[in-house]
């Protein structure tokens, strides 16, 4: 499979800019592999599709507030700083990208909130957009961690031209979110509504949970044609025991395990033992997974809709069947489905 396989026209106007009005009132398409079928129903008849005993995985990542707004030193010029992972707690280092770039050098510091308490120095150019930054606070690690929060904002990702609105903060984050550490919502999850995961908890329906901290590389383009010449960015990964027991139990009694997302399908895959069953795992996943592939854990899978030439894409083809996914995603722009991260959703079964 080439770049080029995985490219298609997607109208702007069909770029979700706002959530649905509820999280499970988004809609979804149904595809079905084995018949070949195309569906078009709403995220909360989800539920018809799932039976006692079967298993949703679930990515309990949380999101961080991780872009910044600063101020460079001597010119004040305005700076977006986005915070991509913490190198080091004690030094307060941090992997950065920076906005515009060409205006950022080793040694440069900015100035951060109307009181510039809090500073950052330059200390590294690691690519043409990505910086090493040592922030400066007197306070306590915990003060620094909270001030982060505070001058931070949910980062929306760049395609969404608007202001972060309040209600942001809230609907680009899953309801299960717990751990800290994600600069993007894996965005599968973000159609389910407190009632209806106790509706699907009535029915028997079990959960595990992982934790992949979702990282920009997610959305690097891909800019070779040959795809097994792409890098994917390494995320954090994390798969207790817990999680194994109710995933492999599910796969011994031959029932549904479910990915919510193509975060999690990436973790599940990431950590597959010779028998076809699912190990614990504490690392660092780069796994990249397009056409042809063979899954090993997931037999149904939830994801929203991709864009073009994107590695998001590339696995749902991957899963789906590159035919049967160049009809769906067909449809989809033709019945005005919405794409991207506050998008509608497709179910493949």
């Amino acid at each position: 499979m080439k770049l080029s396989h995985f490219n298609f026209d997607l109208p702007k106007d069909l770029l979700a800019e706002y959530p649905s009005e509820d999280r499970d009132e988004a809609r979804l398409m149904v595809v079905n592999r084995k018949e070949g079928t195309i569906e078009h129903k709403y995220f909360k008849d989800l539920i018809d599709y799932f039976d006692t005993g079967d298993v949703m995985v679930l990515n309990n990542t949380k999101v961080f507030p991780a872009r910044l707004y600063g101020n460079k030193e001597k010119t004040g010029a305005r700076i977006e700083v986005f915070l991509l992972r913490e190198l080091n707690a004690e030094q307060r280092l941090w992997d950065v990208l920076v906005d515009p770039a060409r205006k950022i050098r080793i040694g440069n510091k900015l100035y951060f909130g109307d009181d510039e308490t809090l500073v950052a120095e330059v200390i590294d150019n690691t690519t043409s957009r990505g910086r090493t930054l040592r922030f400066l606070y007197d306070g306590s690690y915990e003060e620094f961690r909270k001030k982060l929060k505070t001058l931070g904002e949910t980062p929306l990702p760049k395609y969404i031209k608007r202001e972060v609105e309040p209600e942001d903060e809230e609907r680009y984050q899953t309801i299960y979110a717990k751990y800290e550490g994600a600069v993007a919502a894996p965005t599968a999850g973000l159609h389910f509504s407190k009632h209806l995961l106790k509706r699907l908890e009535i029915k028997g329906v079990d959960f595990a949970e992982l934790t992949l901290h979702v990282g920009l590389g997610t959305f690097n383009p891909v800019e070779v044609e040959d795809l097994s010449k792409h890098k994917m960015d390494s995320e954090e990964l994390t798969i207790d025991t817990t999680a194994c027991d109710v995933v492999n139990t599910a796969k011994s009694n031959k029932r549904k395990v479910c990915a919510v997302g193509t975060t999690v399908m990436r973790g599940l895959e990431s950590s597959v033992s010779s028998d076809k069953t699912l190990n614990t795992f504490e690392g660092w996943t780069n796994k990249f997974i397009f056409p042809p592939y063979d899954f090993s854990i997931a037999d149904c899978m939830i994801t929203n809709f991709h864009t073009p030439k994107s590695t998001l894409l590339m696995m749902v083809s991957a899963f789906a069947g590159h035919d049967l996914m160049k009809e769906a995603y067909k449809q989809a722009v033709k019945e005005k489905y919405r794409f991207y991260s506050y998008g509608d959703a497709m179910l493949i079964l």
